[in-house]
């Protein structure tokens, strides 16, 4: 089925989740979960998968076996393209995003070394430049001070701090967001991120989705 927007349900499933996040609750509303914000979202990644790159749709269930927090489940749904895009939903909203999540101690090397060299340095810098002029957003983990060895002066310390850099942009619950308009909103902000996306796959390597 073609995807028609996500209801109000979808947004008050997960109010109602971050009031009582419980096997209880789940287990009441677990249908809702199912029409509302589960098949919706396979429907929304089922037209962006054609230019966008095959969608895995993250599981609901937390995992708790090393966390202090024992909430069994996650207060958003969300996914990943393999090139690298982003998407969620939960009780706030939407939001799209798109580049360097997670990566391993080798990939934060090698982006070390591709924004350190002046050529490709200078082209994330311009990347993530006009993503800012854009207005989109740009955040990750960063170190506080900066990576051994790197000179106080180093023209790309900023970029050089990060240990993840990703580009997003939210959107506040809504009524457009009951309609098809999702789709043309979530590609439009996947299009503008696709320089850091490609950037990232090129110098880094794409997203694993087995880790």
């Amino acid at each position: 089925m073609a995807f028609t927007g996500f209801t109000d349900e979808a947004f008050a499933f997960y109010e109602g989740l971050l009031a009582d996040n419980s096997k209880s609750y789940w287990t009441a509303h677990k249908e809702t979960y199912e029409l509302h914000v589960r098949e919706p979202m396979n429907e929304l990644f089922a037209e962006l998968e054609p230019e966008f790159g095959t969608v895995k749709l993250f599981r609901p269930y937390r995992d708790v076996r090393f966390s202090k927090d024992k909430s069994p489940y996650k207060t958003q749904q969300g996914g990943h393209t393999s090139q690298g895009f982003y998407f969620h939903l939960d009780a706030d909203g939407l939001f799209a995003a798109g580049g360097m999540y997670a990566p391993t101690p080798e990939q934060l090397r090698q982006y070390r070394s591709a924004v350190d060299a002046d050529h490709t340095g200078k082209e994330l810098q311009a990347i993530v430049d006009t993503l800012r002029s854009a207005g989109l957003q740009v955040d990750g983990d960063r170190l506080k001070t900066r990576p051994r060895g790197t000179p106080e002066d180093h023209p790309r310390l900023e970029l050089l701090r990060h240990r993840s850099l990703y580009a997003h942009e939210g959107w506040p619950t809504d009524p457009w967001m009951n309609t098809p308009e999702v789709v043309d909103r979530v590609r439009e902000t996947w299009r503008n991120l696709r320089p850091l996306v490609e950037w990232g796959n090129q110098h880094i390597g794409a997203p694993d989705f087995t880790r």
